[in-house]
């Protein structure tokens, strides 16, 4: 993943956004996965967390050594996982898990189809969910 340098990255939080955090295990190669495969770009890249953006959507890649990764105060460790998840919307699912298959993706499923559309979970490569949905044909 091309990281940009601490010193020109600029990250200053919008209060009128939201971002979702993913723990994770390696920053590097999970960005490497959203940005080379999903169509996401690296906003910002410090220490042991990276943000990812695509659209208005930024993913806060959270790794084992950042404050937001610690224990819980019972003891409880936050990890990766979990079937909370993350939507993204797609054109074309079929040519999407076509390309999926040729890497080592885990897929959580096969396809599903339903009046919505249809859909499939894959894995980033720490385990958190993520659902690839393409929107009925008119």
């Amino acid at each position: 993943m091309t990281q940009p340098s601490a010193a020109n990255a600029v990250y200053a939080p919008n209060t009128n956004a939201a971002v979702v955090r993913y723990q994770v295990e390696d920053v590097d190669r999970t960005g490497a996965f959203y940005t080379r495969h999903l169509g996401f770009h690296l906003k910002y890249r410090v220490g042991p967390i990276a943000i990812v953006a695509r659209g208005d959507l930024n993913l806060l890649l959270s790794g084992a050594d950042a404050s937001g990764s610690r224990p819980m105060p019972g003891g409880s460790r936050q990890e990766p996982g979990g079937w909370n998840r993350i939507v993204l919307y797609v054109e074309d699912l079929d040519s999407i898990i076509g390309r999926l298959r040729r890497t080592d993706t885990h897929f959580r499923n096969d396809v599903e189809s339903g009046p919505g559309g249809k859909q499939i979970l894959i894995d980033d490569p720490d385990g958190n969910p993520i659902e690839l949905h393409e929107a009925p044909k008119a």
